[in-house]
């Protein structure tokens, strides 16, 4: 796909560093190799050294080209151990329970992306996604500015509107299930940046409802526009409107019935779901009834990138999810 070979094109540029912390799984082994063998990115892998070395030969793969961290040994554990107590001193944490913390590969492997060891972490193979989150949230927190960790995924769509391989934006569609409207003006903001940063598109972000501008009267429908209204004023240089009707975002002929004065119905390129509700389910349908490749989760909203991975996933799908957490970093 076009769409992600310009991706591991654009990140092999950053010369970055990614962290993979489920070092005793085998597809993080043959990923590590596949992304040193393309120059993607140096590559670090959280694990005891000698088992590691063991899994790889057993695999046949070759990592000589990977650093290897064990928590257990590594010369940053007291660092590690001692920032991990004063960021959770708020929750009484002591030494021994940080220590333990710091023998958990995710909670290393996200201290390291803290510390500017690597640009970037990806996991997810063998933990579940509250798993990987927490790990996250704990040691890296949100981004300035932004109140929420939401997620997006990139719709690559074969033919929309005589465009191949058209691409839109969907979120939230895995991690929030109710936000409130200035949750949702920080899933819409994430959102908006994430287009920039994977697509090189100027964003156009239309927050969805069962109402185009004041059709349906709903305390749903006032969530969307108080949300929109506060993206306004945050990020007042955005193209935003709401709240929007999906044919209307999308529509040209639609948007200039239901919306005609609107400057994003009709053009939308990032679509904001008032739930998780809605951005699951639609998600799942457009890449299930239209055949699209839907890429991701993508983890926004952190302040350093920290990907998840489904628990099924390929070896192909860690190297490009790695691509996409790199150009996340900058």
């Amino acid at each position: 796909m076009k769409l992600l070979e310009d991706i591991r094109s654009k990140a092999k540029a950053l010369n970055g560093t990614v962290v993979l912390p489920e070092g005793d799984d085998p597809r993080m082994l043959h990923a590590a190799e596949q992304i040193i063998k393309e120059n993607l990115a140096k590559v670090i892998i959280v694990g005891e050294e000698k088992r590691l070395h063991e899994l790889a030969e057993k695999e046949k793969v070759n990592i000589s080209g990977v650093e290897i961290t064990d928590p257990e040994k590594d010369y940053r554990r007291t660092q590690f151990i001692s920032e991990f107590m004063d960021m959770r001193k708020k929750k009484g944490i002591t030494e021994k329970q940080a220590a333990e913390f710091m023998r958990n590969p995710l909670y290393w492997g996200a201290m390291l992306v803290r510390n500017g060891f690597a640009d970037a972490g990806v996991a997810g193979a063998k933990n579940t996604t509250g798993n990987v989150m927490r790990a996250a949230f704990h040691c890296l927190g949100v981004a300035k500015g932004v109140k929420v960790v939401s997620s997006c995924f990139l719709m690559v769509l074969p033919e929309f509107m005589d465009e191949r391989e058209k691409v839109f934006v969907f979120a939230d569609c895995a991690v929030l299930p109710q936000p409130n409207a200035e949750q949702l003006a920080s899933i819409a903001i994430a959102s908006a940046q994430t287009a920039k940063q994977l697509l090189g598109i100027e964003p156009r972000v239309a927050m969805l409802s069962f109402s185009t501008k004041g059709s349906a009267k709903h305390s749903d429908a006032e969530k969307v526009i108080e949300a929109t209204e506060i993206v306004r004023k945050l990020t007042p240089e955005l193209k935003i409107d709401g709240e929007l009707q999906a044919d209307a975002a999308i529509i040209p002929h639609v948007a200039a019935k239901k919306a005609p004065e609107s400057t994003v119905a009709g053009q939308a390129n990032v679509l904001i779901f008032p739930d998780l509700h809605s951005g699951n389910i639609g998600y799942k349908l457009v890449q299930r009834m239209a055949g699209a490749e839907a890429i991701g989760p993508i983890i926004q909203g952190l302040a350093k990138p920290f990907n998840d991975l489904s628990r099924g996933c390929s070896v192909d799908d860690i190297v490009n999810v790695t691509a996409i957490a790199l150009l996340k970093s900058k």
